[in-house]
Order: C-alpha cells, then sequence, then structure tokens
C-alpha cells in the first residue's frame, strides 16, 4: 500500500492507495487527492520527503501515537520487523526472512484458500474450540496442510487460530533477538486482525497496544519527521532540500 499524510498541528488528511506496477505514478495520484481532500495545493507544502526508511518512520509515528511503546511489532504486506525505541529513538531492530510467513501476505494466500475475506479471519478465530497445529511455515505447504484439514472435516475456525498461533510463534521467536521492553505496540495492516492480536498476546504475556489506523503509523512518522527538519531549517541549524513536483521516488509526504 502506498500512504500519504498531510499534517499541520494534527493531521489534515490521508490517502490509503493500493500499490501497482507503476509506483512513481501512484504517488503523484494518491499526493493529488490528499491535496485535494485538504484544499491545499502542492506550492502550499513546506516540505517532502523523498526517502526515509521504513523503520525510523514506523519509530516516529508510534512515539507520537503511543508514546509510552517501547518496542514495536510491524506486520506488513512483505515483510515483519521488531523495532525497540529508546527515547522514541530506534535503539536497535530484526526483521524476518524473505518468506512470506509472519506477514500479511501469508494471512491473504490463507484467506483465499479458504474463500474467506481477509477482515473476517480475526473474528471467526475467536469462535474456535480448539487451535490446530500448522506445521509448516512455508506459505505454499501451510495453505496445503489448511485445505487437507478442511477437507478432513476440521472447522475453519479452528484452522484460522492455528495460523495466527503460528504466525504469533514466528513474531515471538524473531523478537527474541531483541531485548523486549514494555509497552509493546503492533502496526502495519496485520494489527487490524483481533485474532492475531489475541494470539500474541498469549504468546507474549501481556496485552499488545495498536494505533487507531495502523496502516497509517508510517506515513504519520514520515510527516513528522518532515516537520522536524522545517523546524530545525527555520532555526538555521539545516537546509530545506525541497522535492519538486515530479515527487521522484517519493513514498511519504508531508
Amino acid at each position: 500500500m502506498t500512504k500519504v499524510v498531510i499534517i499541520r498541528e494534527g493531521m489534515v488528511s490521508s490517502v490509503i492507495g493500493p500499490t501497482g506496477p507503476e509506483h512513481r505514478r501512484l504517488a503523484y495520484r494518491v499526493m493529488t487527492e490528499a491535496l485535494d481532500r485538504s484544499n491545499l495545493s502542492f506550492e502550499e507544502l513546506s516540505y517532502v520527503d523523498k526517502q526515509i526508511t521504513e523503520i525510523s518512520c514506523h519509530a516516529r509515528g508510534i512515539h507520537s501515537l503511543l508514546p509510552t511503546a517501547r518496542t514495536i511489532i510491524d506486520m506488513g504486506g512483505q515483510d515483519s520487523k521488531g523495532i525497540r525505541l529508546k527515547d522514541g529513538k530506534v535503539a536497535n531492530f530484526v526483521m524476518n526472512d524473505k518468506c512470506a510467513a509472519g506477514t500479511g501476505r501469508f494471512l491473504e494466500v490463507i484467506a483465499e484458500s479458504l474463500g474467506l475475506r481477509l477482515e473476517d479471519l480475526g473474528r471467526l478465530s475467536l469462535s474456535a474450540e480448539r487451535t490446530i497445529k500448522v506445521s509448516n511455515t512455508c506459505t505454499v505447504f501451510a495453505e496445503q496442510e489448511i485445505v487437507s484439514q478442511l477437507a478432513g472435516g476440521e472447522r475453519v475456525e479452528n484452522l484460522i487460530a492455528g495460523i495466527h498461533e503460528a504466525i504469533a510463534t514466528r513474531i515471538f521467536g524473531m523478537l527474541g533477538r531483541l531485548k523486549i521492553e514494555k509497552d509493546v505496540a503492533v502496526t502495519g495492516g496485520a494489527a487490524k486482525n483481533i485474532g492475531l492480536i489475541k494470539a500474541l498476546e498469549d504468546k507474549f504475556g501481556y496485552e499488545m497496544m495498536a494505533p487507531p489506523e495502523p496502516l497509517l503509523t508510517g506515513a504519520i512518522g514520515a510527516a513528522l519527521l518532515g516537520r522536524d527538519i522545517v523546524e530545525k531549517a527555520a532555526q538555521g541549524s539545516s537546509p530545506i532540500v525541497r522535492s519538486d513536483r515530479s515527487l521522484g521516488e517519493a513514498t511519504f509526504f508531508t
């Protein structure tokens, strides 16, 4: 997904759009939509970020939204990350390997194989009578295992609960490389899955926090980082390099 956030004192407008192969064209389209929603022109923007790492953006965004958070679990469509914060800044981080297991894409594949909507997985898993262990972490083999169990008469709710438990176990193992400190905040699209959040809480042993709109955390962080640059420039400590209207390789905007 491509996200745009425009801020003043608070968030003025935001847009979330699916990222396709022509990501630069999409960036321009969602930026234009965000400007239209806020009745602004491109020339009225103080700063446009050209490139900031996702990890820095999520750290800044979570610190602003959930200031007590010390550890972040970011579960995106293509990867998952663990980030440890100190004074609101990145102290350390870990990422999963290139396998899709433990990511939003893994959940999408499972939902498709079961003929379900992605947004229904969490609710259904809460109705599980038991959690079926899913032994395969490879997306392809896990999908085959789920279909086989379903054909054998297993309840779909129990299987989804097993998928969530498998992802939570994988995330827990990944974050074991960090010195995990509470509070723990979950962000990314998977944070909207109440069944997965419950599985994470069961695995970690304490309650998870989540921002109001987990998909926008990184974009909010990027906008705030852009504002920091503007404020420092106003104090004479650093220059502003303004992006041109073509937006270049921009993915987040202020």
